[in-house]
């Protein structure tokens, strides 16, 4: 009976994270106000909180966690990521994670504590991954729309646009996530916030160097005066090129990126495999006749896969 409730237990934890990524990859887009609060992070504090309607229970965890500067970070790392979640329910997708990765990996490992931080650690890692993972791809597709961007805002401020409705043009022309962006950036302005902030606010969302050097030539502009269709004109062919050196450096070293992290995790992945296939195989490194040894051994090649990863990571990095 017990074996039977910890796997209903497990299963039922997975379905409900699989089913919350799912909503926050299809979910719709909130109103403006919901999304201006989540990401003017200064001035949250002074807003007034909206209404929910997804229970007692999810509003009452959603407001603790928002209150917290834990909670200030999750939200910016979603904002970045573009998920729909509140920092509440990232949280409750989290402790879903660890609790049906553990149950699982209790069951399947001998029942075992051991094994259960095992699965633990693997179920608080994957949500982290899969935020991360958004966030690379995003900024990645971000900062390839750059110079398409740029051409029409310079195209608009020629034709005798404003640098607002350039923008606006921006929004309603391109498609996501630029658009996307530069909407939220245009309804800040004309709810009043100032155009420096609401570009600063714009590049905490989108921590790209290419949109902090655009934004910085616009705040100057602003600032000094100047043609700013020529200087962003200078600045989408400096984007241009950094792009296609980018591009030809992540071909060039794109083996020795995924080789390292492969070489890194190949050693991680077949001890926690070999630990519940063949488990007697493992526990040599940890009996009393081999502990000191099995010891030595376990911490340098945890000293070596990291030591290896970083130069090999180091290597690989080259700044543009």
């Amino acid at each position: 009976m017990t074996t039977f409730l910890l796997i209903g237990g497990g299963v039922i934890a997975l379905v409900l994270l699989v089913v919350g990524i799912i909503v926050s990859a299809t979910g719709d887009k909130s109103s403006m106000d919901d999304r201006l609060n989540k990401y003017l992070e200064e001035d949250k504090k002074a807003d007034s909180p909206t209404a929910d309607t997804k229970g007692a229970l999810t509003d009452w965890v959603n407001k603790r966690v928002e209150k917290s500067s834990f909670g200030d970070r999750i939200s910016r790392e979603l904002a970045r990521a573009d998920l729909k979640f509140k920092p509440g329910e990232y949280m409750a997708l989290y402790v879903i994670a660890v609790i049906g990765g553990a149950l699982i990996a209790f069951l399947l490992g001998g029942r075992l504590l051991l094994s259960a931080a095992i699965g633990g650690g693997i179920g608080a890692l994957l949500p982290r991954m899969y935020v991360k993972n958004q966030q690379t791809k995003r900024l990645t597709h971000f900062n390839d729309q750059l110079p398409d961007m740029l051409n029409l805002m310079v195209n608009g401020l020629r034709a005798g646009f404003s640098t607002l409705q350039a923008m606006e043009a921006v929004s309603k022309e391109l498609p996501a996530p630029i658009c996307d962006e530069f909407r939220r950036v245009v309804q800040e302005m004309q709810l009043g916030i100032p155009m420096e902030k609401a570009l600063a606010n714009l590049l905490r969302r989108i921590p790209s160097q290419d949109l902090d050097f655009l934004v910085t030539a616009i705040n100057v502009q602003r600032e000094v005066g100047g043609n700013l269709a020529e200087i962003m004109d200078v600045i989408s062919y400096t984007i241009r090129e950094r792009i296609r050196i980018k591009g030809d450096i992540r071909a060039l070293t794109a083996q020795a990126i995924y080789s390292g992290r492969a070489l890194a995790l190949m050693p991680l992945i077949l001890l926690c495999i070999l630990w519940f296939l063949n488990r007697s195989y493992v526990m040599e490194f940890f009996n009393k006749a081999n502990a000191l040894c099995g010891g030595i051994a376990l911490g340098a090649a945890g000293l070596l896969i990291v030591f290896g990863y970083f130069i090999m990571t180091r290597i690989a990095n080259v700044e543009v």
